[in-house]
């Protein structure tokens, strides 16, 4: 969906540490960041 992209590119990070994050976040979150990631994407879409 390219939101992981889109976050690098608007606050100009590498996408790696984007994804390294929302990876992270969901196993830390109990997956909370994957809806979150899947709202982002269906919303920005």
């Amino acid at each position: 969906m390219g939101v992981c992209s889109g976050i690098s590119r608007h606050f100009g990070i590498d996408v790696t540490l984007v994804r390294v994050g929302f990876v992270l976040g969901t196993l830390l979150g109990f997956g909370s960041f994957l809806l979150i990631y899947l709202a982002i994407g269906l919303i920005a879409d």
